[in-house]
């Protein structure tokens, strides 16, 4: 009897390290935006042009807020924090999604499939964390301005910035970490563009409900918490707008935030309907088209809104227009003359 029960014993844990060994060696297939294979080619030029613009439009507005004096304050310290944050953003998902449009292979390894979800949700997260600590420079600057420059001094701004990627980085380590453990064991069909939570928890077949806790409660220190700041901070800002006598000087203070409250409204509004919209059949490719603006359509809106919209933004960016201008046309002048001299 011993020796029949060591036997059984012994074949359940090679099926569970078989198992184990399965889910880690496993390739996830991601059906992505392939619905339309027709459209493929124009949905390929089309996010190329998307990444493209978003890196070089983030790009320059931290170019421009290191190299510009004028903006070395810290409502643009956040500003350079938040398009550093949207370039790795995007590059955790547009590449590999045009790679797949290039090659045609979708598979993702297991490994990668949880590198991708770790990458992107601390981004995610950063950026709710950056909103806030963005909503309360501005809160202080409109309702406190008196104060604002003892209290939102640049150690402050950068302790608010370094919590802000650090916090939310371990946060989602832990994370990661016990959504590791989560067994799949197939379909390995992911029915999403990138490995997002709601679709790789439907593909696994152990318990799933401590996970599920544990998700829940990060959730609400990693998205609840934030929204609800900076919801707090907006309502205090606008009520304190409200009682400046002059049109003039609302109008003033409401654009000083006006870019910043823009960017908060499309990110969370988009994040909210994805989360909570039911995953049925008929709201799957909705949920997709959502997901398509918080993770593609919102690194890309950033930098637009900004430069369009910020008068200090547009005219450091003109500043170093005529800088670049005036040293292309010395060096050529330069040259020119040098070259007369030799001949």
């Amino acid at each position: 009897h011993n020796g029949f029960f060591w036997r059984v014993d012994k074949q359940h844990c090679m099926a569970e390290w078989e198992n184990d060994n399965w889910t880690s060696s496993m390739d996830f297939v991601l059906l992505g935006i392939r619905d339309v294979p027709i459209l493929q080619n124009l949905l390929f030029l089309l996010l190329l042009m998307i990444y493209a613009v978003t890196m070089v439009g983030n790009i320059l507005i931290v170019v421009l807020v290191v190299a510009d004096r004028h903006l070395h304050t810290p409502m643009y310290f956040f500003l350079g924090n938040l398009s550093s944050l949207e370039t790795c953003y995007s590059s955790t998902i547009l590449p590999r999604l045009l790679a797949s449009f290039l090659t045609g292979d979708n598979s993702i390894s297991a490994h990668g499939c949880m590198a991708q979800f770790y990458f992107f949700a601390s981004f995610a997260t950063t950026e709710c964390y950056l909103l806030a600590a963005m909503s309360y420079d501005r809160y202080l600057a409109i309702c406190q301005p008196f104060l604002y420059a003892s209290l939102m001094t640049w150690k402050v701004s950068f302790h608010l910035a370094a919590a802000s990627w650090l916090g939310s980085s371990l946060l989602l380590l832990v994370v990661t970490v016990v959504f590791s453990q989560v067994q799949f064991c197939g379909p390995k069909s992911i029915d999403h563009f990138f490995c997002e939570f709601s679709p790789l928890l439907e593909l696994a077949c152990s318990n799933t409900r401590v996970f599920t806790l544990v998700v829940f409660i990060f959730a609400f220190l990693d998205l609840i918490c934030p929204f609800l700041f900076t919801l707090a901070s907006y309502v205090c800002i606008i009520a304190a707008i409200l009682r400046i006598p002059s049109s003039t000087g609302r109008q003033k203070a409401f654009s000083t935030c006006s870019s910043h409250l823009t960017i908060v409204t499309v990110f969370y509004g988009t994040l909210f309907v994805v989360y909570m919209l039911p995953r049925t059949a008929p709201l799957r490719q909705l949920n997709k088209v959502f997901s398509f603006f918080y993770t593609i359509l919102t690194p890309l809106v950033n930098p637009l809104i900004y430069s369009l919209r910020n008068r200090e933004v547009r005219e450091a960016l003109r500043r170093m227009i005529r800088k670049a201008t005036t040293c292309t046309h010395n060096y050529v002048g330069d040259t020119g003359k040098r070259h007369f001299l030799f001949l």
